[in-house]
C-alpha cells in the first residue's frame, strides 16, 4: 500500500463520499487509489466549479465537501472558489498534487509555492515532506473540519510522497482550542442588561433549537446575519430579521437600543456591524481571529450558551411594534428583475435557492424570507461571479433534492461550462438566468458614484437557448411575467434552464 491509497481508505474511514475536481499528472496517484474506493468523483469542467460545489456540498449536508486538484493551473484555479468559502468560513478540504520534493517551490514545469499561495485563503495549510506527515495532515485536516470548523484546510502532496510506501500510521488525539477568560465579565453585563438581543452567525446553525428555547423562555429578540438566516424561521416572532446594512426596520431598531449584543458564530464583519460598539459586545467563536469587542470568548456555541444565564426581559413587544416590512418598488411590474425573482421565491418556498453575485441577489436577499438554515446560498463576503450553477451542483448531489439556482446573465457565463457537469450528473436543478444584458450593479456605480456614462457593461449575449441544447439540457424563454407566472405553475424538474429576459433595474441602495 502507498500513501495516496492510504489517505483515500482515511478519508473512507471519516465517511467522505464526494469529491470534486479534474485529474492531473501530479495528483494521478491520488485518482489511482480514488478509482478503486467507494467514493464518488464529480468531474467538473473548471477547477473553481470544483471548489465552489465542495463550498455547497458542506453548507447542505452533515459532511465535509472536498475539491482536488493537479498542481501547477489546476491548483491556481482552484484559488477563486477556496477564497470564497474561506471568507465564509466554510469548512472544506482541498488537496492538490505538486511536483516531486526535489524540484518543489522551484521554477520547474508547473511548480509554484502552493503552501505559500494558499495560506491567506486557508485556515491550515500542510505541505508534508513524507509519508508520515501527509497522514498525520490528513486526520488532523478532517478531525478539525469536523470538530473545530473554521473554514477551508489545504494538504499541498507531492508526487512522490503520494507514492511512497514508507508511512507510520497512528491515532491522533486532539482538544479544540477555547478561551472562556472573559465569561464571567460577560456574564455580569448579561446579568444588568434589560435590552439583550441575540445575533446569530452561521457557526450557531447547530444550535437551533437550544438558542429559540432560551430565545422564548427569556423573551430575547434574535436578528441573524446573512449565513445565520433561517436558524430560526423569519416569520416567527422572535426573529427579528436581518442585521447589518441590509437590516430589517425592527433588526436596526434592536441593534441601535440594545445594551448587551451577544453574537453566536459570527464573523462580525463591517457589513454585519458597521458601527460597533464594542462596549456592549459578547462575541463567541470558535475561531479566534475573528473575535472582535470587549468581551471574546472562543469557544464552542453550545458550551457557552449552556453555561450563560439569562434573564426574561420585556422588551420584545415594543420592538413587534415596529413595521418589520420592506418597501420594494417594481415587484408587479413588467418584466423587472424583482418581480421575477418575487415569483420565483413564490414558488419554490420549501427549495434551496442559490444565489450568484450581482444585482438579482441583492433582490433575492429582499424579498426572501428564510425558514431554515443554508437554504439560501450565496458567497457573502467575497461575491465572486461563477458561484451560481457549481454551487447548485453542490448542493444538488448534497441532498438529492431539487435545486433552485437565480442567475443573472453575466455571471452565468463565468462557469457555464458546468452545464456539462449538470448534464452527465442528471440533477434536478433549474437554473433561471435573469437577462438585462449587461453588468447591472457596475453600471449603477458608474452613474451613481463616479458621475460617468455605462462603460464596457453592455453584453453580447449568446442564445441561451441553443447553448443549452448543445449540451442536452431543456430551456425555455419568457419575456412576460404572464408567461413566467403560467410556466411557474407546472411541476417541473431539472436539469432544467429558464431564460426570463427583463428590464434594466437599478437596486435599492442600503440605508
Amino acid at each position: 500500500m502507498n500513501v495516496a491509497q492510504r489517505l483515500v481508505e482515511i478519508l473512507e474511514e471519516n465517511g467522505i463520499t464526494h469529491i470534486f475536481g479534474i485529474p492531473g499528472e501530479q495528483i494521478m496517484p491520488m485518482y489511482r487509489a480514488l478509482s478503486k474506493s467507494s467514493i464518488t468523483h464529480i468531474l467538473t469542467k473548471h477547477e473553481q466549479a470544483a471548489a465552489h460545489a465542495a463550498d455547497a456540498f458542506t453548507r447542505t449536508s452533515d459532511n465535509v465537501g472536498v475539491c482536488m486538484a493537479t498542481a501547477g493551473p489546476g491548483a491556481l484555479n482552484l484559488v477563486m472558489g477556496v477564497a470564497s468559502a474561506y471568507k465564509d468560513n466554510i469548512p472544506m478540504l482541498v488537496l492538490t498534487g505538486d511536483n516531486d520534493l526535489a524540484v518543489r517551490d522551484t521554477r520547474a514545469f508547473q511548480s509554484f509555492n502552493l503552501r505559500d499561495i494558499f495560506s491567506n485563503i486557508t485556515y491550515e495549510n500542510y505541505s508534508p515532506l513524507n509519508g508520515m506527515e501527509a497522514v498525520y495532515a490528513l486526520k488532523a485536516a478532517l478531525y478539525g473540519l469536523k470538530n473545530n470548523p473554521k473554514g477551508p484546510i489545504h494538504i499541498n502532496l507531492s508526487r512522490d510522497v503520494l507514492q511512497s510506501q514508507e508511512f507510520q500510521d497512528f491515532d491522533l488525539c486532539y482538544l479544540c482550542e477555547s478561551d472562556m477568560s472573559s465569561l464571567e465579565a460577560a456574564q455580569k453585563l448579561i446579568s444588568k442588561a434589560e435590552k439583550p438581543l441575540f445575533v446569530l452567525g452561521a457557526g450557531a446553525i447547530s444550535q437551533a433549537e437550544n438558542i429559540k428555547m432560551l430565545a422564548e423562555m427569556y423573551q430575547i429578540p434574535v436578528t441573524t446575519t446573512y449565513n445565520g438566516r433561517g436558524i430560526i424561521p423569519e416569520d416567527d416572532p422572535i426573529n427579528l430579521g436581518l442585521v447589518g446594512i441590509r437590516a430589517t426596520p425592527r433588526a436596526r431598531k434592536a441593534i441601535e437600543q440594545s445594551d448587551c449584543v451577544i453574537a453566536l458564530g459570527s464573523i462580525a464583519s463591517e457589513r454585519t456591524f458597521p458601527d460597533l460598539d464594542e462596549d456592549k459586545f459578547i462575541h463567541v467563536n470558535i475561531n479566534r481571529n475573528v473575535l472582535k469587542g470587549k468581551y471574546q470568548i472562543q469557544g464552542d456555541v453550545e458550551e457557552v450558551i449552556m453555561t450563560l444565564e439569562f434573564k426574561k426581559v420585556d422588551w420584545l413587544d415594543d420592538l413587534l411594534k415596529i413595521d418589520n416590512s420592506r418597501i420594494i418598488e417594481g415587484v408587479d411590474d413588467e418584466l423587472k428583475p424583482q418581480a421575477a425573482i418575487k415569483r420565483i421565491l413564490e414558488s419554490f418556498s420549501d427549495n434551496i435557492i442559490v444565489a450568484d453575485a450581482g444585482s438579482h441577489t441583492t433582490w433575492t436577499t429582499l424579498l426572501y424570507n428564510a425558514r431554515k438554515p443554508n437554504h439560501f446560498l450565496f458567497p457573502a463576503a467575497t461575491a465572486p461571479m461563477g458561484y451560481g450553477l457549481p454551487a447548485g451542483i453542490g448542493a444538488a448531489i448534497a441532498t438529492g433534492e431539487k435545486i433552485i439556482v437565480i442567475n443573472g446573465d453575466g455571471d452565468f457565463q463565468m462557469n457555464l461550462q458546468e452545464l456539462a457537469t449538470l448534464k452527465e450528473n442528471d440533477l434536478d436543478v433549474i437554473v433561471f438566468i435573469l437577462n438585462n444584458s449587461e453588468y447591472g450593479i457596475i453600471r449603477q456605480w458608474q452613474e451613481d458614484f463616479y458621475d460617468m456614462d455605462a462603460y464596457q457593461i453592455e453584453l453580447e449575449n449568446p442564445d441561451f437557448l441553443k447553448l443549452a441544447s448543445s449540451y442536452g439540457i431543456d430551456a425555455v424563454q419568457v419575456t412576460e411575467l404572464a408567461d413566467l407566472e403560467y410556466l411557474l405553475e407546472k411541476d417541473f424538474k431539472g436539469p432544467l434552464i429558464v431564460e426570463v429576459k427583463v428590464d434594466k433595474e437599478n437596486i435599492p441602495l442600503p440605508n
